[in-house]
């Protein structure tokens, strides 16, 4: 087994009386694309934010590579190669494609106001925008207003701004919401493509594209790790059965 570039181990998250997250253990792994399941109010969300560090654990650690960064902000995570997508597409509508990737690529950048600085004096961001672009499949388009992209055009684009960062690690929150059969099959094949470079974890509720994708799966239940495993294993277990169908001798 190779090392994790991102693990998390006993990771708690309390609001107040909740527990959301509760001892968790995950570890991603380069060239491998990590599924995180469960039904709704699992604890998903909660983790990603903890991983992407835009929420502070109660308590446990998250490592990358090697690295304790539980009290690291979002950006220095951004910056040592996290990149995350959220469940609402989160793009400049008003700015063509190209200068949304350029802002996220400058958005690297450790010093102040870098991301308004001008393309010419910042020829490294606007390598690492095109790059994302292609990666995502929309060199096409990099004169389009972004706003004016389809929706699954407009979830392309996040992801090629989390690229532009040029990150190791991607935490992809719902990547495939609202997509219609087309655009869908677009995703996956993107997902597939950047699998093999990347360590990522995918929380989607598309079951039939987690289980096509994943070479992992973790089943959360009440903040909880409930299964982890390969696609097979998590498809025969009777508990993860159990977790979904919501029996009536097994509550929560």
């Amino acid at each position: 087994m190779a090392d994790p570039v991102l693990e998390a181990r006993g990771l708690t998250r309390r609001f107040g009386g909740l527990t959301a997250c509760d001892g968790v253990a995950i570890a991603l792994e380069r060239g491998q694309l990590h599924a995180l399941l469960g039904p709704n109010g699992a604890g998903k969300s909660t983790l990603i934010n903890l991983l992407s560090g835009d929420l502070k654990p109660t308590s446990g650690s998250i490592r990358f590579k090697g690295t304790e960064i539980a009290a690291m902000p979002p950006d220095r995570r951004s910056r040592l190669g996290i990149g995350r997508s959220y469940q609402k597409t989160n793009i400049f509508p008003a700015f063509t494609v190209l200068e949304n990737a350029r802002l996220a690529a400058q958005s690297r950048e450790p010093r102040p106001f870098a991301i308004l600085s001008d393309a010419a004096r910042d020829p490294a961001a606007l390598v690492r925008a095109t790059r994302g672009l292609e990666l995502a499949g929309l060199n096409e388009h990099v004169e389009r207003q972004a706003g004016a992209l389809s929706h699954g055009e407009q979830r392309q684009l996040e992801i090629a701004m989390v690229l532009a960062t040029d990150p190791e690690v991607l935490l992809l929150d719902e990547p495939l919401a609202g997509m219609g059969p087309e655009e869908s099959t677009r995703m996956v094949g993107l997902l597939k493509r950047l699998a093999g470079a990347h360590a990522i974890l995918l929380v989607e509720h598309d079951m039939d594209a987690v289980f096509a994708l994943a070479d992992v799966i973790t089943v959360m239940v009440n903040g909880q790790v409930l299964e982890s495993g390969p696609p097979a294993q998590i498809r025969a277990s009777a508990s993860v059965q159990r977790a979904y169908l919501g029996h009536e001798d097994e509550h929560g």
